[in-house]
């Protein structure tokens, strides 16, 4: 596996970002950048061998600062929503930015996040290895915390992700990866030809402002049923609750066969036309699969490609939306002398 490294441009204050390419020894390639520990872009073959980059993304790296999409980056310091970004931890609350659901809740970390910080960066043996240092009270979290992923792309076809956190006073923590698939090639259309499959048979249903009630409840007979695996367009258009408050797909699943630190397949996604597939398999309790309902309008693509909604989907293997505050969920709560760590694997094969 080659890994190079280049100076891709400067952030707003005027620190160099660097652009990292991974090359495994079948011609898959990774691009990675410093801002948010984000992939940049993500080179397969179709069954013919056709080479094509199938994540969206932007050109330059000051796009990636601020997008609303979040496209290819690491989240935090917790993915998803919090109610009225608030939570408490031994009787004290705590208020977070208020930075979706028109000022009424937390999303991704509040309005800068971790996905629009630079993150330190440096090539660690066949590894490129992102860190962030949070300071205590940064948007709101209480605690410094170090936050850590690394990146591994091996001969097996599987870009291995590795996330970390440490923490000086007990905080919550939920960090994923937030990169936007077509398998057809970013700039090709829409993904309501795919195919999903999801290891679920619970999901999360959630209010009109998509904050988790607290239920977990059975997929089947719902169009939120992808257990057997289905074209994500073929229901999206049903007059469901949950697709109607989110034009489309943006919900939680709850993935079936957890135990602690079990690495577990979560999804696979596939493009009949190409043959593509991407499996993804995690230690997270859960996946967020958001199809891109609300693309249109961010930075233009790359290689001048204007996105519109649902040309990308996110399966984004996290904790529990709004766990903090629901303790049916799994914890999220990270104290001193802990150590948060979880994997997602996505491995890249063709049907």
């Amino acid at each position: 596996m080659n890994i190079e490294v280049k100076t891709w441009g400067l952030s707003p204050d005027g620190k160099e970002i660097k652009l990292y390419t991974m090359t495994n020894g079948n011609g898959i390639q990774v691009q990675l950048c410093d801002i948010g520990a984000g992939i940049v872009s993500i080179l397969t073959p179709d069954r013919n061998g056709k080479m094509d980059d199938i994540v969206l993304g932007y050109p330059d790296p000051l796009s990636y600062y601020g997008d609303g999409p979040c496209a290819g980056k690491v989240p935090g310091r917790f993915a998803n929503r919090i109610a009225g970004g608030r939570f408490k931890i031994d009787e004290t609350e705590y208020q977070l930015d208020l930075n979706t659901g028109d000022g009424k809740h937390h999303l991704h970390g509040g309005r800068i996040g971790f996905a629009n910080q630079k993150w330190a960066s440096r090539i660690e043996g066949e590894s490129v290895v992102f860190t962030y240092l949070s300071a205590d009270g940064e948007a709101g979290y209480p605690g410094e915390l170090v936050a850590k992923a690394r990146y591994t792309l091996n001969d097996e076809n599987e870009l291995n992700l590795r996330l970390g956190a440490w923490t000086t006073a007990t905080t919550v923590v939920n960090l994923t990866n937030h990169t936007y698939f077509n398998l057809k090639g970013e700039g090709q259309g829409d993904i309501l030809d795919h195919q999903l499959q999801l290891n679920a048979s619970r999901w999360l249903p959630a209010t009109e402002e998509l904050i988790t009630t607290g239920e977990i409840a059975p997929v089947a007979g719902t169009p939120m049923d992808f257990t057997e695996g289905k074209r994500i367009g073929r229901d999206i258009r049903e007059p469901f609750p949950a697709l109607v408050n989110g034009k489309g797909y943006d919900s939680c699943w709850v993935l079936d066969n957890l135990g602690k630190d079990k690495l577990n397949l979560a999804a696979t996604l596939s493009h009949e036309g190409t043959g593509r597939m991407v499996q993804l398999y995690t230690t997270q309790p859960g996946v967020q699969v958001y199809t891109g309902n609300w693309l249109s309008g961010c930075p233009q693509g790359k290689n001048g490609h204007v996105y519109h909604d649902y040309e990308g989907v996110a399966l984004e293997c996290q904790a529990l939306p709004d766990a903090p505050n629901k303790p049916n969920f799994p914890n999220t709560f990270l104290r001193p002398g802990e150590e948060y760590k979880e994997i997602i694997i996505f491995k890249f094969s063709t049907i």
